[in-house]
Order: C-alpha cells, then structure tokens, then sequence
C-alpha cells in the first residue's frame, strides 16, 4: 500500500505521520513517481512549521526533492515515459504537492532526466542547492571572474554549492561558518578564505582575502540585522543577495548606516524553477558541472524509511550539518 507523510497540524517534527494512502492516478500535465530518495530542505521544516512564504493547507504534505521512478504518466506528457529515471526539482507549491511518500504525484515540468553516475541519494540532493545557486550567482551575470564573493552559513547545502558555482563562474569565494570544525570542509569545497564567525573580524578578514577590494556579491540565508555587517564587506556597486530568513528578526535596509552604493534583493529558487526558459539554461549549466566533476553532490547523513522522517527533521533543524540530508524510501 502506497505511504505518505502528512501533518494534521503545523509544530514540530513530531507533527508528522507516516500514512497509508491510495496509488495516486496522475492527471494532464503529471506523472506519478515511484520514490527511492528524498531530499530534506529547511523550507520543508518551515512550511511544517507554519512560518514558510505560504502557509500548509491542513492536512498538508510536503517535500520537493525526490529520485526514482516513473510509475505512468497523464495525459499531454511526451517528455518522460514510464520506466524512466528522473529527479524532482522545486518548480511547484508544496500545497499541491508534496514528495514525501513512496508513490507520489508530480508536474512532469518538475521531472528533470537522473544523471545516469548517480546514486538516488545524490539524485535527491544536487538540484535544490545548485538551482539556487546558479539563480543567485549566474542567471543574471552580476558576478564576474576574478570577482570575489561572500558565501555565509557556507557549510549548507546551497553554500556548499555557492562555492563550486563561484569557481566554475571563475570568481573567488569566501566562506563564513559559525564553528572552526566546518572550515577544512569548505576549503575542500574550493573556499579561497574561511571565516569562522563570533571569533574572526569579519571586515578585516574580507579585507585581506580581498586586496582591499570587497566583495562584489554577498549571499545571505539568515538576513536579520546582520546584514549591515554584511553590507560592509560589499565593493561600490555590490549587490546583497538574501535567500532566506534563519533569523526571523526585521531586516534592515543595507547601507543605509554607511551611505555606501549597494543594492540589496531578495531572492527566491523559485524564480528558475517556475520559470521554463530559465529553468533550461539552469539545468543545462548544473549538468555540464555534474558531468566534467565541478559539481558533486554533498550529503551530510543519510536516514532509511518514512518512520525516521521527525528524527531527519531534528537533525535538520539541529543545524550540526555540512550538505544535504537524505531519506531513502524502502520497496
């Protein structure tokens, strides 16, 4: 019997529940996935939470990222065809679907082709962090070779891939984490500078890694009143790119303390994703990386069956991590 992971009210990790459920029939436009791996976010944890950009429609599921196979297609679908491996990409509101099952229902415009060297672990979770990094970094050019580039909260997922997205752009990253034991991971992921926070000068540091110069880019998760110090590191012309909100604090407007010529956005996934022309370049540029080795997947735990789904979310929400968290989902 298929299985699905449903939450009845927002909370905690102990608000989910694994359920038996019907075999999903796909309709126009959909097709149905056999799961073996799911990929675990932070907006997954949000949503659950009742604090994401929108809010669940109870009972809800959730989930974005997942790596297997296509059960039956509905009609209109000639991209895909049964029998086909494929991964799951955030190209949808989790209040229409949601991955967090065995046998699950997708748009087929979210299925992109699994990269054949690839396990189903990694399949679930390559393209949720290098899709926001490519959006952030490369959709819209503003970060150049030889520029350098700020990368905070840097030992995640999507910072993880911010650094390899910024070497293959030809600039050079610099890395922020809150503890020392991360800094030799990020190095290997091709930091050029590793700031641990709360013990370095933040200014100084960036300062030095940069000839004096700034950095071009700065991409923030946590926003917060934390972005003034960030704003300091930025050139003339610097662009301050926010992704995410950890810190659930007000968000001042950067530069304001400083007069300094900065811009500042926020930035959603979703803006490739959602979008099909941009989606293309998107998946073309991660899979030219994934083929020549300059992107690799980066998985931090791996956790077996729906049953551990609220331990994988406190683990998630622990924030101990480097990469992604995975669960694997059982025949």
């Amino acid at each position: 019997m298929p299985k699905a992971v449903v939450f009845e009210a927002t909370g905690g990790p102990e608000v989910l529940t694994v359920t038996e459920r019907p075999l999903p029939q796909p309709g126009p436009g959909e097709l149905r996935l056999k799961v073996a791996a799911i990929g675990l976010n932070r907006a997954e944890a949000l949503f659950r939470a009742g604090t994401y950009l929108e809010r669940p429609r109870l009972p809800a599921t959730l989930g974005y990222e997942a790596s297997g196979t296509v059960e039956a297609v509905g009609e209109g679908v000639t991209a895909v065809a049964v029998g086909d491996l494929v991964d799951t990409v955030p190209a949808f509101s989790q209040n229409d679907y949601g991955v967090y099952g065995t046998h699950v229902l997708v748009p087929a415009r979210a299925a992109v082709p699994h990269p054949a060297h690839l396990t189903p672990a990694q399949g679930a979770a390559v393209w949720m962090p290098y899709l926001t990094a490519y959006g952030a970094l490369a959709e819209d050019g503003h970060l150049r070779p030889g520029d350098h580039v700020l990368i905070t909260a840097a030992a995640s997922g999507v910072g993880l891939a911010a650094i390899r997205t910024a070497r293959r752009l030809g600039a050079h990253p610099i890395a922020t984490t809150r503890t020392r034991a991360k800094a030799e991971r990020l190095r290997e992921a091709g930091a050029c500078e590793v700031v641990v926070t709360g013990e370095d000068d933040l200014a100084d540091r960036v300062h030095r890694a940069s000839a004096g110069r700034g950095v071009r880019t700065v991409l923030d998760p946590v926003a917060g009143p934390g972005v003034l110090a960030l704003a300091r590191t930025l050139a003339p012309g610097g662009r301050l790119i926010v992704y995410g909100r950890l810190d659930p604090r007000d968000t001042p407007l950067p530069g304001q303390d400083t007069f300094a010529s900065v811009t500042s956005r926020f930035y959603s996934m979703h803006e490739v994703t959602r979008d099909d022309e941009r989606l293309r370049r998107a998946h073309a540029f991660v899979s030219a990386g994934l083929a020549d080795g300059s992107f690799t997947p980066v998985i931090d735990r791996v956790f077996e069956g729906l049953d551990a789904v609220a331990e994988a979310h406190r683990y998630l929400e622990a924030g101990t991590q480097a990469g992604k968290i995975v669960l694997t989902v059982g025949p």
